[in-house]
C-alpha cells in the first residue's frame, strides 16, 4: 500500500505475539527503508485523542507572548531542553535560518542523578512551561509511550537485518531520545526563501513524526527528486536517521528531507529515537563483508549528537 508514492505499513501485527505477522511487517519495513528511507505507519497504539490534545497544547504554548515562552529558553538550558525561537536553527548551512519555533523535551533525570551531578552533556531535568494546564503529565506519558513505540519498530528492523529481536532494547536505558513540538508560522508567497526548514537528515536512529493536515514535508528519493509526504490522518511518518545509517553501513539510508513554505500555520510533533549516550554506533556484524567494509568510524551517540547540534544551533556554534 502507498499514500501518493510513500509506502504505508500497518504495524498492528508488531504489537501481537505472532512471529509470522511480525516477520511479514519486518520485511515491508526493510523494503521501505532500503528503497525510500521513509514510510507511513498505521495500526499503531498511540490514541488519536492524545495526539489531538497535544496539538491543542502546542498551539496554546506557541501562541503565548514571546516573553512567556522565553521563560523556558533552550539557550539557558545545559541539557538542550525548552523553547527555541524563530531563526534559532540552521539545518542547511547553505541556506537561510529555519523559520520555525520549537519546544524540546527529553528523558527526565533529577538533579541528583550521577550524570547530572557530574555535569554530563544532554543529561538533566526537563524545562517545562507552567502556563498550559496538564502539560507535564501528558508530555511525560507521551514520551514514554513513543519510546516504547519506537522500540517496537526497531525490533522489526533487528529481525530484518538478521539480529536477535531484542538487540536494540539494551541500548535505550535512559536514552537521549527527544520529543519536539514544531510551529511554522504562515508565510506569504515570495516573501522569503520558499523552504522554511532546510534540507537535512535527522541525527538519531529513527524519527516518528506526527504532522497536521497542512502538509509541506518533502523527502528526496533515490532519483534525487523531491516528493511530498502528504498527511494521512492518524498516521506517523517514520524516517531513518544518521545513527541507523551508520549502524547498518548504509543499508538503511538516512533520509534527506525539508519543509516547504506554507501560507497557513503548520504544526508537527517528531519523536527522535536516540540511544543511551554511551552507546557506540559501530557497523553491525551483519552489515559488512570483505567486499563491503565499514564506511563510518565508530562514534558514541552523545558525541555524534553534540557535533550535529553545534553545526545546527546558533547559540551552540560558539560554545562547542
Amino acid at each position: 500500500m502507498a499514500h501518493g508514492s510513500i509506502p504505508v505499513i500497518d504495524v498492528g501485527p508488531l504489537f501481537c505475539d505472532g512471529e509470522k505477522g511480525m516477520m511479514d511487517v519486518a520485511k515491508q519495513i526493510d523494503h521501505a527503508c532500503r528503497t525510500w528511507g521513509v514510510f507511513l505507519v498505521v495500526g499503531h497504539p498511540i490514541p488519536r485523542e492524545r495526539t489531538e490534545k497535544l496539538m491543542e497544547m502546542a498551539k496554546a504554548f506557541f501562541s503565548l507572548p514571546l516573553e512567556e515562552k522565553l521563560k523556558v529558553d533552550i539557550r539557558k538550558s545545559k541539557h538542550h531542553r525548552g523553547y527555541g525561537c524563530l531563526d534559532a536553527e540552521n539545518v542547511d548551512p547553505t541556506k537561510p535560518f529555519d523559520c520555525k519555533e520549537t519546544f524540546n523535551m527529553g528523558c527526565h533525570l533529577p538533579e541528583d542523578h550521577p550524570d547530572v551531578a557530574a555535569g554530563k552533556p544532554l543529561r538533566g531535568p526537563n524545562n517545562h512551561p507552567t502556563q498550559v494546564k496538564g502539560w507535564v503529565e501528558l508530555m511525560n506519558r507521551h514520551y514514554r509511550e513513543m519510546q516504547e513505540f519506537a522500540l517496537v519498530i526497531l525490533r522489526a528492523l533487528a529481525l530484518a537485518i538478521g539480529l536477535k529481536k531484542d538487540f536494540f532494547d539494551t541500548k535505550f536505558d535512559e536514552p537521549l531520545s527527544v520529543f519536539r513540538m514544531l510551529h511554522y508560522p504562515p508565510q506569504k508567497q515570495g516573501t522569503r526563501y520558499p523552504i522554511v526548514c532546510g534540507e537535512h537528515t535527522d541525527y538519531g536512529i529513527i524519527t516518528l513524526l506526527y504532522q497536521d493536515s497542512v502538509g509541506g514535508l518533502q523527502v528526496r528519493n533515490l532519483s534525487d527528486e523531491w516528493v511530498d509526504v502528504e498527511p494521512l490522518e492518524g498516521s506517523f511518518v517514520v524516517n531513518i536517521g544518521d545513527m541507523m545509517n551508520m549502524w547498518s553501513n548504509g543499508r538503511y539510508r538516512s533520509t534527506p528531507h525539508r519543509v516547504r513554505l506554507t501560507t497557513t500555520d503548520r504544526y508537527s510533533m517528531p519523536f527522535f529515537c536516540e540511544p543511551n549516550p554511551y552507546t557506540v554506533i559501530k557497523c553491525l556484524d551483519h552489515c559488512h563483508s570483505p567486499s563491503n567494509p565499514p564506511k563510518y568510524p565508530p562514534v558514541r551517540a552523545v558525541d555524534w549528537l553534540l557535533k550535529r547540534f553545534a553545526e545546527t544551533y546558533a547559540h551552540r556554534k560558539t560554545k562547542m
